[in-house]
């Protein structure tokens, strides 16, 4: 069978029973502190914690690992969403602990400033882009120049008559 058909169609959940997933349902576990004991033990457990260690060796980081299990049991219906985002510290924490008791070598999952300044220029460089473009199409205003004048002294009327004598610009790009 393809894999365009096999995906479910739009409005396919809203031909369910409502509450039939466990997500639906009200969570098994409402207190953070529970949860996080909940996870602690599952953790602890010798074959949870060899798979643990096994991705970590493999190259996924720790905030991946992490994220995946609370999201696991959130779709699983253990706890909210919210409960996941009070514990993933603490839990984060508890497992580098055994990760580095272990002696278990891994990437915590954080930024790393040479990728998040690429990011920044490319973000930044997206926004100029679109500042220009809005100038140009009229829809933001030119931006005044901000940059200090010197002090004028007074002009002799010679100078000024020059001035009035020159000739607009002309061309494509002139400024009318």
């Amino acid at each position: 069978m393809s894999i365009a058909f096999s995906m479910p169609i739009p409005g396919q959940s809203l031909t369910t029973e409502p509450k039939n997933l466990p997500f639906e349902r009200p969570p098994e576990v409402s207190d953070p502190i529970k949860a996080l004991d909940m996870h602690v033990e599952k953790i602890t457990d010798s074959e949870a914690m060899e798979d643990a260690f096994y991705f970590l060796e493999e190259g996924c980081d720790l905030a991946t690992l992490v994220e995946g299990m609370l999201r696991s049991a959130v779709m699983s219906g253990i706890h909210s969403v919210d409960v996941s985002l009070a514990i993933a510290p603490a839990l984060h924490e508890y497992i580098k602990g055994l990760a580095v008791e272990a002696g278990v070598e891994f990437d915590e999952g954080f930024d790393k400033p040479e990728e998040r300044q690429a990011i920044r220029y490319q973000r930044d460089a997206g926004r100029a882009a679109d500042m220009l473009r809005k100038i140009e199409n009229g829809q933001l205003p030119m931006p005044e120049d901000d940059t200090e004048e010197p002090m004028e002294e007074p002009m002799e009327e010679n100078v000024v008559a020059e001035a009035e004598v020159k000739e607009p610009p002309k061309g494509l790009m002139a400024r009318v």
